[in-house]
């Protein structure tokens, strides 16, 4: 991810080191000044996003990356870059919490970066990859996106795919741009002067300047929804599932059709936007929904509120940087299969809990 960032344009990076993300800092540190880039490991990660926050002003190519409690940090800096309106790539790493938790993978993040992040009215642009590869094309996209819509986007993995190896290929090295977009400030004499602010002290200025940002979120949602669906078209167990959690899932959906089941799978990989519109197409047909995470079912209400009751929507996850098995879903997959849920509303939190006690209990 670091060198696909390197390649995209990268031409500042700002960061702290924390287990799982560490290697993409200590890959920047190396490769930045052979390129004759800006890389700095801050004092802290207050410091890197604000040290972003300043870089991306200048209407360059700048990223940070980080975990969990490091993401948490960051997230007032993530609201001023928005409410400057000023593009920047985060990539967050996720383990397991709260608190400080473990280093191992988990998706305990989902909220902090799809419907939390800094206080404020803002949405940012967040992209979740499943392989090597995608996290090194979606990369590369997250420049372009956030360059187009001079907004944040974020890289959202976790400590599995932060870890893994697997064979991809990496894109040429993009020529740096040259010049400064118009609206960057930039200090060079005979430029136009440009101020870059998110303090509006007027009511109605704040008004307008929140419904720029709504206006230009809903071409985001026009334009950018992206999802992979796989086996969907007779699909009556579907499952949603990001990440490593929707790669668990797939394995665990290949293996119910080997068995006879019909299952499906349908995985985000942008999250914000989500694809609601795929997700409540796939619930027309489906006679039971399976949402599979590794949190405590972060992203379960917006597939709940895609599917609008048009069938029932269950959960099965694992919480602590504990990875699921496919096993483990295909289990789930069983079950529903031969029991689909009667209540449209499908999971019980209390009845998840259960199963999974099981589940612990035999392992």
């Amino acid at each position: 991810m670091a060198e696909a960032a390197l390649r995209a344009g990268c031409e500042a990076y700002f960061g702290y080191p924390i287990t799982p993300q560490t290697e993409l800092l200590e890959h920047m540190a190396a490769r930045m000044p052979e390129l004759g880039r800006a890389f700095v490991q801050a004092e802290s990660e207050v410091a890197a996003i604000n040290m972003v926050y300043g870089a991306a002003c200048t209407g360059k190519r700048v990223m940070t990356s980080s975990s969990s409690p490091g993401v948490s940090l960051m997230m007032e800096g993530l609201s001023y870059i928005a409410g400057t309106e000023v593009p920047a790539v985060i990539i967050d790493v996720m383990r397991g919490g709260p608190g400080l938790g473990n280093i191992a993978p988990a998706q305990a993040d989902y909220h902090q970066m799809v419907h939390g992040g800094g206080h404020g009215d803002y949405k940012q642009i967040v992209l979740a990859p499943a392989s090597v590869q995608e996290a090194i094309d979606l990369t590369v996209l997250a420049f372009d996106l956030a360059e187009k819509y001079r907004s944040i986007a974020v890289v959202l993995a976790d400590g599995s795919l932060g870890q893994m190896m697997e064979p991809a290929e990496l894109p040429p090295m993009q020529p740096l741009k040259k010049g400064a977009p118009e609206w960057a400030v930039t200090g060079e004499p005979g430029r136009p002067r440009r101020q870059l602010t998110s303090i509006y002290l007027q009511p109605e200025d704040e008004e307008t300047t929140n419904i720029r940002l709504l206006r230009r979120w809903m071409e985001i949602e026009a334009n950018e929804v992206r999802y992979q669906g796989y086996y969907l078209e007779d699909a009556e167990i579907v499952l949603v599932g990001f990440g490593t959690s929707g790669r668990v899932a797939l394995s665990a959906v290949r293996q119910a059709r080997a068995e006879g089941i019909r299952a499906g799978l349908l995985r985000p990989i942008s999250l914000s936007p989500f694809p609601t519109e795929a997700v409540k197409a796939a619930a027309q047909s489906a006679k039971a929904m399976l949402v599979v995470e590794m949190n405590a079912g972060q992203m379960l209400t917006d597939v709940k509120l895609a599917v609008q009751g048009a069938c029932p929507v269950d959960f099965y996850g694992r919480m602590g940087g504990v990875v699921p098995l496919p096993d483990e879903v295909l289990a789930e997959i069983r079950r529903l299969h031969a029991n689909p849920p009667a209540d449209l509303n499908g999971h019980t939190r209390a009845a998840w809990l259960d199963r999974l006690e099981l589940v612990r209990g035999g392992n």
